[in-house]
């Protein structure tokens, strides 16, 4: 009985070329396509608000963020990903292989769901933190207000603090320097009033 061959997997090239004719995302690792599945409207509410909010603090500065439909390359480890929202600041710089990916992101943030939120904030996180432009990985809750941040230093080292509550504020450091309320984060989503209060950063973690 002869034995099922193993599907090759694909080169980088063979990945953009099959992605950019695609009609839908997907993401790309060691040799496999992942389709992404479509997101439910408060992820998209989530999104979109923080990008608003964003938008309006980076005016005039060197920095702009880019929503789901930019695709981001991490070098050292070849995924090819599409974060909820990315940050880059001065010229973005482009994939020797595809001038429509990214591989200088300064920050990156990802609304959390169900399906994904344990992906966020492991496998994807590691991935993340081998990018050398990246200093700052934000992780938005959809089901309660809450925004976690992980900031790396100058030494490299991350730390975390967290955001907890519709009157907290949280704020971006490695761009021109914003703070943003999660009331603004969070405008038009339902939650219990038992969720609704909170403080913001109420740990802060190496």
């Amino acid at each position: 009985m002869s034995a099922v061959p193993k599907p090759r997997k694909l080169t980088e090239q063979e990945y953009l070329a099959l992605e950019n004719a695609a009609a839908f995302k997907s993401e790309f690792y060691n040799g496999e396509m992942f389709a992404m599945a479509g997101a439910l409207p408060p992820h998209n509410f989530i999104k979109d608000n923080c990008i608003f909010e964003m938008k309006l603090r980076l005016k005039g500065s060197p920095c702009r963020t880019a929503s789901s439909d930019q695709r981001v390359r991490v070098h050292r480890t070849g995924l090819y990903t599409y974060p909820d929202i990315v940050i880059v600041c001065g010229e973005p710089e482009l994939d020797p292989l595809d001038r429509s990916t990214i591989v200088n992101p300064r920050a990156i943030i990802e609304v959390l769901s169900p399906s994904t939120e344990h992906y966020d904030r492991t496998t994807k996180s590691d991935h993340y933190r081998t990018i050398d432009s990246l200093r700052e990985y934000l992780l938005v809750a959809q089901d309660e207000p809450r925004i976690e941040r992980y900031v790396r230093g100058d030494d490299g080292r991350w730390t975390h603090d967290a955001y907890v509550g519709l009157e907290a504020t949280f704020s971006l450091e490695s761009v021109p320097a914003m703070d943003i309320p999660l009331a603004d984060v969070y405008r038009g989503i339902a939650f219990p009033e038992s969720l609704q209060c909170g403080r913001s950063g109420p740990e802060t973690k190496r």
